[in-house]
């Protein structure tokens, strides 16, 4: 199991090269069941309840990868 709280698109500029992070999100992918979750997590929630940080305007958070789609699969050769 694998978790980032980056989006795919973001990948490369976390590694620092785009063809890098195509080919290692290539073979992550391939024969992968990808789950995207939505909105705010445990510890944020409870920080913004109790007050240490102030709540967003509109719900959850957009950096939590809402809208995010993997690569289309390879097609085997």
């Amino acid at each position: 199991m694998i978790t980032s709280n980056r989006p795919v698109m973001e990948w490369g500029e976390v590694f620092g090269d785009q063809v890098v992070a195509t080919a290692i999100l290539d073979r992550l992918l391939h024969h992968s069941h990808v789950l995207t979750i939505r909105g705010d997590s445990y510890r944020l929630r409870e920080k913004r309840r109790s007050g240490l940080i102030r709540p967003q305007a509109g719900g959850s958070s957009s950096q939590d990868g809402a809208g995010l789609r993997p690569p289309p699969p390879c097609e085997e050769a």
